[in-house]
């Protein structure tokens, strides 16, 4: 299977397997679930009338007094009571295993070539990290929508100029996911980064 590189007059041999895999749309469906679920902290706590500190005393006796009858100051009802339902700390990963991960990332990277989606550079760098270089380097290549940018390894130059562009990321093949191949309309990847990929995806 052969990928054309935009920034010269040649191709790029890829493995059928891997960027050439059906779409599995169920699939990627769930992947795509269980990532961003994964990315919940789930850190929430509230404190249910057996946590919440205070006396057991009964505030006062139950009768003769012409109040409401009270148990106990740690009431739900009462200020500073406890939580009837209390919110528990809660794990949201879910199971994937690394078969369906990999099927997945196939699965999308396929179809990003189908949709042409998926643009190839043999290079793709600024020579400082500067908002405005990476700006007008898209601009010239007509990349106005979001764009996700893929490097073999973390250009750092890159990284730091894409910071202050809100729908322009950059990531390299060891940190890409299902979720940002697919948010983005067009993802920039270099030929190394293909290489590795394939090497990943094997």
């Amino acid at each position: 299977m052969e990928l054309g590189l935009k920034d010269a007059q040649k191709s790029l041999t890829v493995s059928q397997a891997t960027f050439g895999h059906k779409f599995n749309e169920a699939l990627v469906h769930q992947v795509f679930i269980a990532y961003s679920a994964s990315l919940r902290q789930g850190t929430r706590a509230q404190k249910t009338r057996a946590e919440v500190a205070g006396s057991n005393k009964k505030p006062w006796r139950q009768k003769g007094t012409g109040r409401a009858r009270s148990g106990s100051i740690k009431s739900p009802i009462w200020r500073s009571g406890g939580v009837t339902f209390a919110a528990k700390p809660q794990d949201y990963n879910q199971k994937v295993n690394k078969k369906m991960y990999r099927g997945a990332l196939k699965s999308i990277l396929s179809e990003l070539i189908r949709q042409n989606r998926l643009i190839v550079f043999e290079q793709f760098s600024i020579e400082a990290p500067k908002t405005k270089l990476l700006a007008h380097k898209l601009k010239v290549m007509a990349l106005t929508e979001d764009v996700l940018i893929i490097t073999n390894k973390m250009n750092k130059n890159l990284f730091l100029a894409a910071k202050n562009l809100h729908k322009v990321d950059v990531l390299d093949v060891q940190n890409i996911d299902p979720v940002s191949l697919i948010i983005f309309d067009k993802v920039v990847i270099t030929a190394d980064a293909i290489s590795k990929i394939e090497e990943k995806l094997a």
